[in-house]
């Protein structure tokens, strides 16, 4: 599990793939060649790769999601991703750039804010936080997003 790494494959019937690959050919102008190469070559050595992601994943939303229960933000509901949306509107007014930035510097709890991903202006008091970790990490974050109060 590498987050950030900008690379992906498809696997689905003809008719679709037909229509993905209309649209892949403007998205791949800055997808790296050998890690394409690299990618390729794990999935032949470990076919059954994906089968077992969604349970690994699983486990660690909920190591996640059990370590920040007693805290004051609320967990909304997440599937098939790696990222735990937090609505921290019984925590703080701030807008999400100011909560996060304020969580970094004043707590040292790294998160993502919600309106950067947003077209129109975005008023919701969420944050993204990312399970993708060791389980130790996911329980030490929980234990710190459990203090914070204003």
């Amino acid at each position: 599990h590498m987050t950030g790494w900008k690379i992906g494959y498809c696997v689905a019937p003809a008719n679709l793939t037909a229509e993905f690959r209309k649209v892949h050919q403007f998205v791949t102008f800055s997808t790296s060649t050998p890690m394409q190469y690299g990618i390729a070559d794990m999935l032949r050595e470990y076919p059954d790769y994906g089968r077992d992601l969604a349970g690994f994943y699983e486990v660690k939303r909920n190591v996640f999601a059990n370590a920040v229960a007693e805290s004051d933000f609320r967990l909304l509901p997440c599937h098939g991703t790696y990222f735990q949306l937090l609505d921290y509107s019984a925590i703080s007014d701030m807008n999400d750039l100011q909560f996060t930035e304020w969580l970094t510097k004043e707590k040292g709890i790294a998160t993502i804010p919600i309106s950067p991903f947003c077209e129109k202006p975005f008023a919701g008091k969420y944050i993204r936080c990312c399970f993708a970790k060791s389980e130790a990490t996911l329980e030490e974050v929980g234990q710190s997003l459990c203090k914070v109060s204003m």
